[in-house]
């Protein structure tokens, strides 16, 4: 008896509240992919008359299978996944090198530094493509996922070493001091005892840099022309032919390329929140 009241006292105007709007984000959030994955799966006749419109019936699995046979797209997946695979490296090391200089080394200008590093992550990617093209121009990078490669760390470092900043700072600095003590080089005591203590500023800048490139449009669409080196953002678009849209291939492209990104956060997601919010306070 205890227990239920207590139940009931527990069901307050508040709960429910708080109920109805995590169902209604929920739904918000939902229903536009099943909406997306519903399409993909359904036949041509479907889509165009608008029928069977929230399960398909037939069931069908054309849409990815004239995808994947009859058009570039397994070339521009397997582009947006090595670019994005290559940008989070390169900007998980230079990320973590360069944040953990600034909360541990003192050197001139160090507060200013850390400063510049959000002011970089603030400036609209929009407004550097241009110089960029012309250094990767000069440098015959253009047209290949190489200038995406060397283009993309642009706005992912500056942001990822601004997250480390908070993290660097909230390891105590007599855990290293002691390591050096002990006789172990600066490089050793980084990769051994410091590291290891930020596995989840790394992990969520590591993901901030993976969706960054794997998602992002403008520069792809400028430094690459090739069909061969696009990628999907890109390479949708000619998915699309004048005023005719192929429906069912676009999503069944968008829900491909939506399953990388969706099984990288449910394996660690749990890190990512915990390094979001700890990197929030921390510094």
């Amino acid at each position: 008896m205890q227990a239920a009241a207590t139940t009931k006292r527990g069901i307050t105007p508040r709960v429910v509240l708080n109920s109805l709007a995590l169902a209604l984000f929920v739904l918000v959030i939902l229903v536009p992919f099943w909406w997306i994955a519903s399409m993909s799966f359904k036949t041509y006749e479907q889509i165009q008359f608008a029928t069977s419109i929230y399960i398909p019936n037939p069931f069908t699995l054309e849409n990815y299978s004239d995808l994947w046979n009859g058009t570039a797209f397994p070339s521009w997946f397997r582009n947006s996944l090595v670019t994005a695979m290559a940008v989070t490296i390169i900007t998980f090391c230079i990320s973590a090198l360069s944040a953990y200089a600034v909360a541990r080394l003192r050197f001139p200008g160090r507060a200013a530094m850390a400063s510049l590093v959000l002011i970089l992550y603030l400036v609209p990617p929009a407004l550097m493509f241009i110089p960029l093209y012309r250094i990767l121009g000069a440098l015959g990078a253009t047209n290949t996922i190489v200038a995406l490669i060397l283009a993309y760390p642009t706005f992912t470092v500056p942001f990822c070493t601004w997250l480390l900043i908070g993290f660097f700072k909230g390891v105590p600095i007599e855990l290293e001091e002691a390591a050096l003590v002990d006789g172990a080089t600066r490089w050793t005591a980084f990769t051994r005892i410091i590291l290891p203590l930020v596995v989840p500023g790394l992990i969520a800048s590591s993901i901030f840099a993976f969706t960054l490139s794997w998602n992002e449009f403008l520069y792809a669409l400028v430094m690459v022309q090739d069909e061969s080196a696009m990628t999907v953002p890109v390479g949708l678009n000619l998915l699309v032919y004048g005023d005719v849209f192929d429906w069912g291939q676009l999503m069944a492209a968008s829900v491909i390329t939506t399953l990388p990104v969706v099984l990288l956060y449910m394996f660690v997601v749990r890190w990512m929140v915990e390094g979001l919010t700890a990197g929030a306070v921390k510094g």
